[in-house]
C-alpha cells in the first residue's frame, strides 16, 4: 500500500519534509540535494506546530494499517486461490519506508507482490514517485525475486465512489433540509505544478472523473465545483486555490458548503489542520458554514472497495492479463524523466531486472 505518508510523533517532522523536499519526482528544485534540507529545516518549527494542533501527528500510518489488514481478511475470502493474503505500507517519507516494508516482506518470504496505490488518481508525483523508488529499491536489491504486478489507479471505481458519497450525503444532513440544496459541494485535491500538468500529467483529469462519478452517484443534487490546495513556493499551480474558492463563494453570497476531500483516502495534515483548522476558520470568519465531508478512515464501504479493486486484479491476472495497466504504460508526452522509462519497463517484466 503506496503512500506519501506522515510523521507519526512530531519529532519525525524535520524527517519527513527533508525527504519530501528531496524527491525530485515531486518538487523538482534545482541543486536539490543541497537546497532541500535547507528548505526542510527551515520549516520544521511551523510544520511541527501543526502537528501538535491536530494532535502531535499523522494518523495516516494507523488507518493505512486498519484499511489494509480489513482489506486483507475480505480478500481471503474473495480470492481464496492467493490466500493468505497480507498487506505492509510503505511511505514514500515517513516510516515505514521502502526499505523497511522491504525487509519486512523478505522476512515474511514474499514471492508475489501487488504494488497498490493509495492515490485513487494516478500522478508521475505521487504514485509514479513511489514506484519509482520501489524500482531504485529492487535495483538495489532490498525487492529481489519478488514477481510483481501494479494497480496504478482506482479513482472511478463504485466502491470508492459510493463511500466519498456517503460521507458527503452525511455532511449534507448537518444542514437544515430546506437549506440543503443551495449547499455548495466543493471537492478539494492536492493541487499541482503547471509545469507538471503542461508535461501532460493525467492527475487532473482522473480526479475531474471521480468528481463526475460522485455527482452523478449523488444525482446532481447540488452545484459543485473541484478546487485545488496545498500550493508550496512561487511558481503556478493549478487553480483555483480552495481557500480563494471559499472567499469567492462568500463574495457571491454562497454561504453554505460541504468541503471534500477527493483525493486523499485518510486523514492526515491536509485534511486535519489544512483543510478543517485554516480553512475553517477562515470561512467561519466570512460568516460561512461549512461542514467537512469526513476522510474514508475506516468506512467498511471503502475497505470493501479496497478488497474488490484487488480481488478483480488477481481475477486479471489469472486469465492472463499483464502486470500492468494500458495506462500505465503511457509515459506523458513532455517526460524527460530516465527513471520513469525504467520502471514502467520494469514494472512490465513483473519486476524483472
Amino acid at each position: 500500500m503506496l503512500n506519501m505518508g506522515g510523521p507519526a510523533t512530531v519529532s519525525e517532522t524535520h524527517d519527513f519534509l527533508r525527504n519530501l523536499f528531496l524527491d525530485g519526482d515531486l518538487i523538482p528544485l534545482p541543486f536539490q540535494s543541497l537546497i532541500a534540507p535547507w528548505i526542510a529545516k527551515r520549516r520544521t518549527p511551523q510544520i511541527e506546530q501543526q502537528y501538535k494542533d491536530i494532535g502531535g501527528g499523522s494518523p495516516i500510518l494507523r488507518w493505512s494499517e486498519l484499511q489494509g489488514e480489513g482489506m486483507a481478511a475480505l480478500l481471503d475470502e474473495l480470492h481464496p486461490a492467493t490466500a493468505p493474503h497480507k498487506s505492509y505500507v510503505a511511505f514514500r517519507y515517513a516510516r515505514p519506508l521502502s526499505e523497511e516494508t522491504a525487509r519486512r516482506m523478505k522476512e515474511d518470504g514474499v514471492k508475489r507482490a501487488i504494488a497498490f496505490s493509495q492515490y485513487p488518481q494516478y500522478s508521475c508525483s505521487t504514485t509514479g514517485s513511489s514506484l519509482n523508488d520501489i524500482y531504485r529499491k529492487s535495483r538495489a536489491g532490498l525487492f529481489s525475486g519478488i514477481d510483481w504486478s501494479v494497480i496504478d489507479r482506482w479513482g472511478t471505481h463504485p466502491g470508492f465512489v459510493e463511500a466519498v458519497a456517503q460521507n458527503i450525503e452525511s455532511a449534507l444532513g448537518k444542514f437544515p433540509e430546506e437549506q440543503r440544496g443551495d449547499a455548495v459541494v466543493l471537492f478539494s485535491a492536492h493541487s499541482l505544478p503547471m509545469s507538471v500538468v503542461n508535461r501532460g500529467d493525467p492527475y487532473v483529469l482522473e480526479v475531474s472523473a471521480t468528481v463526475s462519478a460522485v455527482m452523478n452517484r449523488l444525482g446532481h443534487t447540488n452545484p459543485y465545483r473541484l478546487v485545488w490546495q496545498s500550493q508550496v513556493g512561487p511558481s503556478a499551480w493549478m487553480g483555483p486555490q480552495t481557500r480563494d474558492a471559499l472567499k469567492g463563494l462568500a463574495r457571491l453570497g454562497k454561504k453554505r458548503v460541504v468541503l471534500v476531500p477527493i483525493a486523499f483516502t485518510s486523514d492526515h495534515i491536509e485534511t486535519l489542520y489544512e483543510l478543517d483548522l485554516e480553512y475553517g476558520k477562515e470561512a467561519h470568519e466570512l460568516g460561512m458554514e461549512v461542514h467537512r465531508a469526513e476522510s474514508l478512515n475506516g468506512s467498511p464501504v471503502f475497505i470493501r472497495a479496497l478488497a474488490d479493486i484487488v480481488a478483480q486484479h488477481l481475477k486479471e491476472k489469472d486469465a492472463g492479463a499483464p502486470p500492468t495497466s494500458v495506462q500505465m504504460g503511457l509515459r506523458c508526452p513532455g517526460c524527460s524523466n530516465v527513471t520513469c522509462a525504467q520502471q514502467k519497463s520494469f514494472f512490465a517484466r513483473s519486476g524483472t531486472l
